[in-house]
């Protein structure tokens, strides 16, 4: 690992901030050296890790007063802004190592009222272990080089191999008061150090400037690298060779059982050299269920993961069988888990869910199962890395996490559960939701309040350009498909399962609208129009529905029809017969779906401004029933304009409504003439 500290960069960042009252040169190089730490994931995952300095500011009655200022709450180091470093006070802070006690609410409770602005964020939570050293910078991350280091058994003595004493070792203790008085005994013991290394935990380094205690971390981290380097040359592991698997087969069986109760989840997929690797390990069974490298880890990944061993010649069925029995065996593991330590310790928990967060699948790689896109790629991102650290480690020696118990004081302790929020799930979250013809009009508006809802989304259309900016919009996947071809439907539907592991539900809304009479239009037109408002639904519903019936979790399939479905106009025969056929494909697949349940319903639209028609073909249409082109668009019972918005939030009104099915859903305004039954 190399140094990425740049005077330039440093004196840019002091620039930067120059003319910001609350920001002195201190913070602002603490805010230059936190970046480049949490920009490095080798060094900082997500949330984890924190950095502080020690400067003085002046309070609301004009004192100068010492302060911490120290990572807080909800905030990313690559990305820290001087709002991220909430300032507490320091000396009042200090004196709190005279206590012999100090349960997590109280030091919480402490750390917020020192604080010099109120509406800080809350510090870290190890704010105390910042405030009790002395130094002025001060460093902390979860390198993985380190943690190889520290998930030792013999980590002591390898640490001292490594660093001499150069580095102070800090045996295990959870986060919080009692860390924080142990970290700074241990450095009064050995006061010449540079850092700390916490066993089972990470890499504190401190110095006199930011600079200092950055290049102090970098090459501690460096040194771990170099020593593991060596020993993985010198390793000789037996791995396996697994035959390669298709995830877009294994992914919905495994989501559907997954999901089977109330809970959803969200899949992704990783694979590469090292991932293959490890779970060619031999020996996976074993390293894979030693726990967590380091503590905080486990509200991302759960203790351990769970391990299929599918192989080639099962069938759709055989693989559902399998997936069942290891699921349920590990989450009556998990359940036991809980019970047994809750009972050792003598509390009262909630229990949290005991669905696996990561599956590993020899000749498949690594998927991780996440109440959101966000939250699995978080714990992919953070296994990927223990493989790293599990690796190194059997190198270096024998890997060796945490007891459990020690893991369910940190599973269960509220300050970590805090990190993962408690706001209410939206209707759709965990819901992956398939869009056509998502670019403009009413598919633009349905993945607007679709992601309103929460669902993620993958969206299609053949305008590639318009489909980004409607995509980068709300934060969806997207892809150019034309809906005519089977082959690119069929391919796209693949597409989305690799990239959530499934599917819940589609909007069909892709759609063209040629006019010619009935009598002369060409066969050619007819056959076009067709492909596009009739075989394009079947392409994707027949698609989808297939992965609806791997998951076997129900969904829905949701089409837009037309009210020349029942009301056609002169001229649009092309059009309304292949809308007519779309609502008996609808009721047939209510018909044939309702036992797997899959729900399928159709909103039946008129008179929205979608761009199908020209405006010279809307002013033409006007003038034929003597109004002008708005007075045409409220031309209804209601004498309101229907807009697309209106049409996307009855196809979210029907893929959160549980027992309708082969249903046609008006939204016209009113048009007797159109209105179903």
């Amino acid at each position: 690992m190399q140094s990425r500290w740049s005077d330039a960069d440093a004196q840019a960042t002091i620039k930067r901030y120059r003319n910001d009252p609350q920001v002195n040169e201190d913070v602002a190089l603490r805010v230059y050296t936190s970046r480049l730490i949490g920009q490095d994931p080798a060094l900082v995952l997500h949330g984890g890790g924190n950095t502080s300095v020690k400067t003085t500011f002046v309070d609301d009655i004009g004192i100068e007063v010492p302060v911490l200022c120290v990572k807080g709450s909800g905030w990313d180091l690559g990305s820290i802004e001087p709002a991220g470093l909430p300032a507490v006070r320091l000396e009042s802070l200090g004196a709190l190592r005279d206590r012999n006690v100090l349960c997590d609410e109280d030091m919480v409770n402490a750390q917020r009222t020192r604080l010099i602005d109120s509406t800080s964020p809350n510090p870290s939570v190890e704010t105390l272990l910042h405030g009790f050293l002395p130094h002025k910078f001060i460093d902390h991350s979860h390198a993985d080089a380190i943690l190889a280091l520290v998930d030792q058994v013999d980590a002591e003595a390898l640490c001292r191999e490594v660093y001499g004493d150069r580095l102070a070792v800090v045996p295990y203790v959870m986060a919080g008061f009692a860390l924080a008085k142990l970290a700074a005994e241990t450095y009064e013991n050995h006061p010449d150090v540079e850092g700390l290394l916490l066993l089972k935990h990470g890499l504190f380094t401190f110095g006199d400037t930011a600079k200092e205690s950055y290049e102090r971390h970098v090459q501690a981290v460096d040194a771990a690298e170099r020593f593991a380097s060596v020993k993985t040359g010198e390793a000789r592991v037996v791995r396996q060779d697994p035959v390669a698997l298709e995830y877009e087969t294994l992914a919905p069986v495994l989501r559907g059982k997954l999901c089977a109760g109330q809970r959803r989840y969200l899949l992704t997929h990783r694979r590469g050299p090292a991932i293959d690797a490890f779970v060619a390990r031999a020996d996976l069974t074993s390293v894979s269920q030693r726990g967590t490298a380091t503590p905080d880890h486990v509200i991302r990944t759960k203790r351990v993961p769970l391990l299929l061993d599918i192989i080639p010649s099962m069938d759709s069925a055989d693989i559902g069988a399998h997936i069942s029995d290891r699921l349920a065996s590990y989450r009556e593991d998990y359940v036991a888990y809980v019970e047994r330590e809750a009972s050792r310790k003598q509390r009262r928990v909630a229990q949290l869910d005991p669905d696996p967060r990561i599956i590993l699948v020899p000749g498949l790689g690594l998927i991780a199962a996440g109440a959101s896109e966000k939250a699995a790629r978080i714990s992919a991102d953070v296994y990927e890395h223990t493989i790293d650290v599990i690796e190194a480690a059997e190198a270096i020696g024998c890997y060796e996490a945490l007891p459990e118990a020690d893991l369910f004081d940190m599973e269960y302790w509220s300050l970590e559960q805090a990190k993962l929020g408690k706001a209410s799930p939206k209707p759709l979250q965990g819901r992956v939701v398939y869009i056509s013809g998502a670019a403009r009009g009413i598919g633009a508006a349905s993945a607007k309040a679709f992601a309103e809802a929460g669902a993620s989304l993958y969206l299609t259309d053949r305008d590639a350009s318009p489909l980004r900016e409607v995509a980068e919009s709300i934060g969806a996947m997207c892809e150019v498909v034309d809906v005519a071809s089977e082959e690119m439907v069929r391919a796209s539907v693949d597409h989305c399962v690799r990239a959530f592991g499934g599917l819940d539900g589609i909007v069909s809304n892709a759609g063209v609208a040629p006019q010619a009479a009935i009598d002369s239009v060409s066969t050619e037109e007819l056959k076009r129009t067709f492909e596009v408002n009739f075989f394009s639904h079947q392409y994707l519903a027949s698609a989808a529905t297939g992965v609806l019936r791997a998951q076997g979790i129900g969904g829905f399939l949701l089409f837009n029809a037309s009210k020349a479905a029942f009301n056609p106009g002169k001229g649009f025969g092309a059009y309304a017969t292949a809308k007519a056929a779309v609502v008996a494909l609808m009721k047939q697949y209510a018909i044939e779906c309702g036992d797997i349940g899959v729900r399928s319903n159709a909103v039946n639209a008129d008179r929205i401004r979608t761009g199908l028609l020209s405006e010279k073909d809307i002013e033409r249409r006007a003038e034929v029933r003597g109004l002008d082109a708005d007075a045409y668009y409220r031309s209804n019972l209601l004498h309101r304009e229907v807009t697309a918005e209106d049409v996307a939030s009855a196809f979210v009104n029907l893929a959160l409504a549980p027992s309708t099915t082969g249903c046609v859903v008006t939204v016209d305004g009113g048009n007797i003439a159109a209105s179903p039954r």
